[in-house]
């Protein structure tokens, strides 16, 4: 499969994807962040993927963003870590993940 066509059913059939590289120190505060806060995610470690170099040219292409980690969430590009980051600082990364189905919807006692 193209890495394309590959990336983007990726993004589809996933209500959150972080496409990351296992060595990246803010791919992993990404991974932390959304594991945290109990976001069911999918992660594709490009540097462990046979095509993750076409993949990530790919994704470059896709969303003008070349660097990792690249996070989609919903099926909408986030960005990167600062992007994420900067999202739950403002209280919206949680509505975001819930609205995409990554999360329990929060039940007030």
């Amino acid at each position: 499969m193209a890495a394309l066509p590959k990336a983007k059913e990726i993004v589809s059939s996933n209500p959150v994807v972080v496409f990351s590289k296992s060595y990246c120190p803010f791919c992993v505060d990404v991974k932390k962040l959304l594991t945290k806060l109990g976001a069911n995610y999918k992660v594709i470690e490009l540097d462990s993927q046979s095509d993750g170099g076409e993949i990530q040219s790919a994704l470059a292409e896709w969303t003008g963003q070349r660097t990792v980690p690249n996070v989609f969430i919903g099926g909408n590009h986030i960005g990167g870590c600062d992007d994420t980051t900067a999202l739950h600082n403002q209280g919206k990364l949680v509505s975001l993940l819930t609205s995409a189905g990554a999360l329990a919807a929060a039940t007030s006692t």
